[in-house]
């Protein structure tokens, strides 16, 4: 499902951005359970945190996804 961010409702943007906070909820969870693909996730993240807090949680993403194998 490639629903824009804009178009979801308020529950499933708090539920995403919960889920996508969290290290232990993998983006392949999150695409199974909201049918959003990982750049949707990422799109939600952008729009909805402050730019400094976005960038924060996409290097710890990244940072994780180097250390661990089945990570986001």
């Amino acid at each position: 499902m490639s629903v824009p961010p804009q178009k979801l409702s308020d529950a499933l943007v708090s539920e995403v951005i919960e889920m996508a906070l969290s290290d232990h909820v993998s983006f392949a969870t999150i695409t199974a359970q909201t049918g959003l693909s990982a750049d949707a996730v990422k799109a939600v993240m952008r729009s909805n945190l402050k730019s400094g807090s976005y960038r924060a949680w996409r290097k710890r993403v990244r940072d994780f996804g180097d250390r661990r194998e089945n990570y986001k």
